[in-house]
């Protein structure tokens, strides 16, 4: 009796045919177009989880910055202040200090400007 693989096979393609759910049109029942698809949200999935931390540190730079600026201080001047002062406060922190305490965030860049 030969053997036809079906149940490894259908299992196989279930697998990426699940991946595929939500997907539109063909690539979503078809395996041969759901596992194209697939494959390429798996690639672009990799690719966008390194690519999220460098949008938010630049995000949290910005922030840092306009924050630096409205108290007459740049964004290399207060982080190199904060270097002097051997103050280990991160950016996403900053960042979030320069949004939700300004007065904190003052007191920090005091701090380097006096560095």
């Amino acid at each position: 009796m030969r053997v036809k693989k079906g149940f490894k096979a259908r299992r196989r393609r279930n697998r990426i045919l699940k991946l595929a759910k939500g997907f539109r049109g063909r690539r979503k029942n078809c395996y041969k177009r759901a596992n194209q698809a697939v494959e390429r949200a798996l690639d672009y999935a990799s690719r966008d989880r390194a690519r999220r931390k460098r949008d938010f540190r630049s995000l949290w730079i910005v922030r840092i910055n306009a924050a630096a600026r409205s108290l007459g201080l740049s964004y290399s001047k207060l982080i190199a202040g904060l270097a002097k002062a051997k103050v280990a406060i991160d950016r996403k922190v900053l960042a979030d200090l320069a949004l939700a305490d300004p007065a904190g965030f003052g007191a920090v860049a005091n701090i380097a400007k006096a560095a």
